[in-house]
Parts: structure tokens; sequence; C-alpha cells
């Protein structure tokens, strides 16, 4: 549990000035942590030492993250979706050129991987480059946030029925639900100090919403590896796993505060 603390407060220590700075030195540092968390879920897979693979999985994610309102949309002939289209041809081509060792289905892994990564980290810069920018990251990482504390410590103290024994044993229901009830304690204080432009009851709304989302991300994060048969996405950070296992809930959330126009 110290091991774990100390992790996070210094991984909070150099993510926040990032966030705080943001323009190009943050866009690296997203950049960098989605190409870590689809290298780390690739490597779940055990597709094998293909170099190519990797290289043009690298190259979709990047292409995914392009902001919208980035100029590099388009590249001489070639619109951001036809140079993703292209990318996939070339997955489909590499299949032939191996006789078929890297198969059509890691191909399709492949793809869903770099979207499934990609997603999250994308709405994570378009957050950014946004109004109320920090407002609306630390709103959204505070939930995502209190959801997980809420969840450790009702789950500690009063669970008794498993959440989804057969994805994650440790689970409860009680949890779930006192990881809802903490993030919106969070959010009220939250609007309190730096509002929305909602009404309380619109922001309470979001916030259970935007907790149920997170925690499905933990979830399908969890099954990911129990199926591929790993404790942990990654090493990278001690007691604590890889990117994937920090970022999961943030896949869900932010796409979901976008979608519904919260922010």
């Amino acid at each position: 549990m110290r091991q774990r603390t100390i992790t996070a407060l210094l991984a909070l220590a150099i993510f926040l000035p990032f966030v705080i700075f943001g323009g190009l030195p943050f866009t690296i540092f997203v950049y960098l942590m989605a190409s870590v968390g689809l290298v780390e879920l690739i490597r779940m897979r055990k597709i094998g030492g293909y170099i190519v693979p990797y290289l043009l999985a690298i190259l979709l994610l990047w292409l995914i993250l392009v902001p919208s309102s980035s100029t590099l949309l388009t590249i001489g002939w070639f619109s951001k979706f036809e140079m993703i289209a292209l990318i996939i041809l070339l997955l489909l081509a590499y299949t032939v050129l191996v006789k078929n060792q890297f198969t059509f289905d890691h191909v399709g892994f492949i793809l869903l991987a770099a979207f499934y990564v990609g997603l999250g980290f994308y709405y994570l810069l378009e957050t950014r480059d946004g109004s109320h920018a920090l407002r609306n990251i630390l709103y959204a990482f505070f939930i995502i946030w209190s959801t997980d504390t809420g969840a450790y410590l009702f789950g500690r103290a009063f669970g008794k029925r498993k959440l989804w024994p057969t994805i994650s044993p440790n689970k409860t229901i009680e949890g779930a639900v006192g990881g809802i009830v903490l993030a919106c304690a969070v959010a009220i204080i939250f609007h309190l100090v730096e509002p929305f432009s909602h009404s309380m009851l619109t922001v309470v709304g979001v916030t259970v919403l935007a907790s149920i989302f997170g925690q499905v991300g933990d979830l399908v994060e969890s099954a990911l590896k129990r199926n591929y048969g790993v404790k942990d996405s990654g090493k990278i950070l001690p007691g604590h796993g890889g990117i994937l296992d920090r970022f999961d809930s943030m896949l869900f959330v932010i796409p979901l505060l976008h979608f519904i126009h919260f922010v």
C-alpha cells in the first residue's frame, strides 16, 4: 500500500504540470502515454515478434490522436480517413507476406486496440484544447479517483455481494454504489468551488453516469487481462501496473462527457 501511495503521488506530480501547461508538451506526453498503453495491450495478446504490425499500430494510433482542428488532417492527397484506411490495407497485406503467421484475427485485434486506446486519449487532447480545459479535466479525474476510492473504502467496510466475480473477484456491489456516492459528493463540492454552466441536478446526474461508465471501463480492462492471463497490463508504475491499469476508466469517462456535450 505504501509503494502504491508513493507511486500515485509521484505520477500525479508529473502529470499535473503537463495538464496545467498544456500545449505541445502536453500533446507529446499524451502521445507517449497512449503509445505505451497500446503496446501493453498488444503484448497481452501475444501476437509475436512482428515489428511491422507494431509500427503500423502506433502510426494508426497517432493518426487517431490528431486533433480535429489540426492542419495535419490532410497531408498531400490523403485525408485522415484515407491514411487510416491505407494502414488497414497494409496490415492485411502483411498477413500475406508472412504466410498467415500474422493473421486476420491479429489485424482485427490491432485495429480495435488502437481505437480503444486512441479514443480516450483523443478526447483528453480535445478537452485540453477546449474552453474551461483545466476545470473539465480536473472534474473528470476527480470523479474517476473518487469513484475508485469510494469503491475501495465502501467495499472493504460493507462489501458482501460480488459485483462480477468472474471478471474482478474483489469488486462488490456495495463498493460500486459507494464509489458513485463519493463521486457525487466530490462533484457537488467541485461545482460549488468551480461552477459549471449546468444546474446542480445536471452535474449530479452526469456524475452518476460518469462514475458508472468509469467502473465499466475498469471492468473492461479487467476482462481483457483475465482473458489473456495477465495480472497487470505492464510494470511501468511500481505497485500500480501499466498505463492501461491507471487510465482504463478515463478511456470511458472522457469520451462520454464529450458525447453528452457536458464539456
